[in-house]
C-alpha cells in the first residue's frame, strides 16, 4: 500500500551537483572578486533552489554548504591575512553580516545567512 511520497533530491542528483560544485574550482579562481563569483554562480544556485528546494529543502543543503566551504577556502587562498582558520571564520561571519544578499542561497534561507542554526561546514551562522 502506498502511504506517502516525499519529492526530494535523489542521491544521484545530489552527487552530480556536488561534483559540479567541485568542478567549478571556486577556491582556485583568485583572479575574481566575491561580486564576480556571485554574479557567475547566483543564476545556477537560484535554479537549484527553485527546482530541488521546492518540497524538501534540506536535501539541497549539502551542495549549498559545499559552496560556502569553497568560498571560505577561496578567501583563505586569496587573502594572506585569512590563512589562519580563526581569522577566516571572523571574516566569514562579518561577510554574512555585511552582505547578507550577496549569494542567492544566503537570502531567505536562515541556515546560510547567519540568522538560523549553526552550519555544519563552517561552524558559524
Amino acid at each position: 500500500m502506498f502511504s506517502a511520497f516525499l519529492p526530494a533530491m535523489g542521491a544521484d542528483a545530489l552527487k552530480a551537483k556536488s561534483a559540479e560544485v567541485k568542478g567549478w574550482r571556486i577556491h582556485m579562481r583568485t583572479a575574481l572578486d566575491l561580486a564576480e563569483l556571485a554574479g557567475w554562480m547566483n543564476p545556477i544556485i537560484r535554479g537549484w533552489m527553485t527546482y530541488y528546494g521546492k518540497f524538501y529543502r534540506s536535501e539541497i543543503y549539502v551542495p549549498l554548504r559545499r559552496i560556502n566551504t569553497y568560498l571560505v577556502r577561496w578567501a583563505r587562498r586569496n587573502f594572506k591575512r585569512l590563512r589562519s582558520f580563526k581569522r577566516a571564520e571572523r571574516w566569514w561571519k562579518g561577510m554574512l553580516r555585511r552582505q547578507p544578499r550577496l549569494f542567492a542561497h544566503w537570502t531567505g534561507w536562515p541556515i546560510f545567512n547567519g540568522s538560523g542554526e549553526k552550519s555544519r561546514v563552517t561552524g558559524d551562522c
